[in-house]
Formats: structure tokens, sequence, C-alpha cells
């Protein structure tokens, strides 16, 4: 099977930061029950790439949870099942260093683009690294603006 112009997209994808970002929200978006381009994501992550979701427990304490690319995927599957997710970035600051980057990146998620119904919003904080020709996500940690957690990183 010949996949060389959506490899090629693929490929054009890992080239640019700014581009890499707009790919990683254009897999992870879409209507409820809609499938996602795991394959392009998996293809923009390091093959030992982690995410990291902070997550506030009832009593104010947070921990993390942690996933490698699978486990994300598996994870985040059954939410975009029965939900409207669409995840929009709204500012972004990239920081680079030889071959290291690292994004900040600022979104929104709401049930479809446009949307006025806000579903949240918060920072990616995302290590890229740039080897073979390309850029590779290595590591994505987020967190969601709530009460005592203002949205004001910069």
């Amino acid at each position: 099977m010949d996949t060389t112009p959506i490899h090629s997209e693929w490929w054009q994808d890992t080239q640019d930061i700014g581009r890499l970002m707009r790919a990683v929200y254009a897999c992870i978006s879409g209507p409820a029950g809609a499938p996602r381009d795991w394959d392009r994501f998996r293809y923009l992550q390091h093959p030992r790439a982690t995410c990291l979701r902070t997550v506030v427990e009832a009593d104010g304490s947070t921990r993390a949870d942690v996933f490698d690319v699978e486990s994300y995927i598996a994870d985040v599957t059954p939410l975009f099942a029965s939900s409207d997710f669409h995840e929009i970035e709204i500012e972004q600051r990239v920081q680079r260093f030889g071959q290291v980057a690292h994004a900040w990146s600022l979104y929104e998620a709401r049930p479809a683009p446009g949307s006025p119904i806000l579903l949240k919003r918060g920072a990616n904080s995302i290590q890229l690294c740039h080897e073979h020709g390309r850029w590779w996500v290595f590591s994505t940690i987020w967190d969601n603006e709530r009460a005592g957690l203002d949205f004001d990183l910069w």
C-alpha cells in the first residue's frame, strides 16, 4: 500500500514546531464518536514520548497521571467517543537552544471550533528534540485553569 502522500504531509508537520503543534491539536480534536488520527499522532511523538496530566483531587491535593503514547490514546478514547472535543491553541511561545525546544501552548477546549461554549482552558508544556532531520514531541505536560490557578502564564 502506498502511503507516500499522507506521510509526506506528516513529514512536513515535523519540519516546523508551529505546524507540529497544530497537527497534534488536529489529531485529538473532533466531534463525539469521530475517529481521531492516532496514526498521525503516533508519528509526531517520539517512540518513548510521555504525557503527564495534572489531576486535582476532591480534597484539593494534586497528582500526576503519566502515560506513554499508547496508554494516553487508551485513556482518552472513551471521552472522545462520547464528547465533542476540539482543543484550540490560542497562544504559543517557543524557546529553542540547538536541537532542543520548549513550547508553551495555551489552549481552549470547545465542543466545536468557533463555539461560544468554553469547556476548559489550560496550558501545555511541550518538550521537543530535533533528530534525524525532524522535530519529535518527547514530553507533553498540561494543567487546566481552575479556581486559584490564574490563566496568566506571561
